[in-house]
């Protein structure tokens, strides 16, 4: 019989806004952390692991039911680190497992520096951190290439355009379906805060290698074993070289806890037993 853990949520003031989680289940605690995903696509793995964990989810600044003040405000990885550490802290039952996807990887890697003692496992789940990579000068044009068609008024182009450098493309009929038609004003804000205040401090942040090589928080380079030679597949490879850590394999893509939510639940289960 499947059982739904009950979900409690909150917020949390910070200086320039209001922070919105969700926390489900009992036992150690593990975040769940997106950028510029909120706590949303989470559900199915955050209910799989809830049965052995406190799981919290939080919304990252600018999305979701997360809120700021000042919407002109880049949000950085340093930023978001702090609003995480935060909630962390507000729940009160750290350190934390901090499993981070993509942007929230980033987010994630920067709490490790900042505030170590948060955070016991850090698994950076594909990190987009293209400064890392030879070829990030082009990287860096793509993305302002992209930048600017969206803000032509063309979300569906700004998509191909990420797909076209990340690999991580969408079907013409989902991007149609998306985009085509009337959306949640939420929607389109969330839109407008990544294009233009989280896409460029994200992928072109350069953490210090120096500062992950002696943070006292465990980390685990996690790469989808269906995104080999994709963008975010060659940078995790990237970090892990240069920290002298073997990336680990997990089930699935990009969003392989969305895609195969049950097998990425016991791979996250044993890299923390690994422990």
């Amino acid at each position: 019989m499947t059982t739904t853990a009950p979900v409690t949520s909150g917020t949390v003031a910070v200086p320039d806004g209001t922070l919105y989680y969700e926390v489900r289940g009992s036992g150690p605690l593990i975040a769940l952390v997106g950028a510029p995903m909120d706590s949303g696509p989470f559900g199915a793995l955050a209910e799989l692991l809830a049965t052995d964990y406190t799981v919290l989810c939080p919304d990252p600044r600018g999305h979701g039911r997360s809120t700021v003040i000042d919407a002109g405000q880049d949000s950085t990885p340093e930023l978001r680190a702090d609003d995480l550490a935060r909630v962390i802290t507000h729940i009160g039952q750290g350190p934390a497992v901090v499993l981070g996807s993509s942007g929230g990887a980033i987010t994630g890697l920067a709490l490790a520096i900042a505030r170590p003692e948060l955070v016991s496992t850090l698994i950076a789940h594909e990190p987009p951190l293209r400064e890392l990579l030879d070829n990030r000068a082009e990287l860096t044009a793509l993305t302002d290439e992209m930048i600017a068609v969206y803000n032509s008024g063309d979300p569906i182009g700004a998509m191909r355009k990420f797909g076209e450098m990340t690999g991580l493309s969408m079907p013409e009929e989902m991007l149609e379906q998306i985009f085509g038609g009337e959306r949640d004003p939420r929607a389109i804000a969330s839109d407008d805060f990544f294009y233009r205040h989280e896409l460029h401090p994200t992928s072109g942040w350069r953490p210090s290698l120096d500062a992950l090589r002696a943070t006292a928080a465990r980390i685990v380079i996690g790469i989808g074993d269906e995104s080999a030679d994709l963008f975010c597949d060659r940078t995790s490879r990237a970090l892990g070289a240069k920290l002298g850590i073997e990336p680990t394999l997990f089930p699935g893509g990009h969003a392989g806890f969305m895609e195969q939510p049950d097998a990425f639940a016991e791979r996250v289960r044993e890299v923390i037993e690994a422990t």
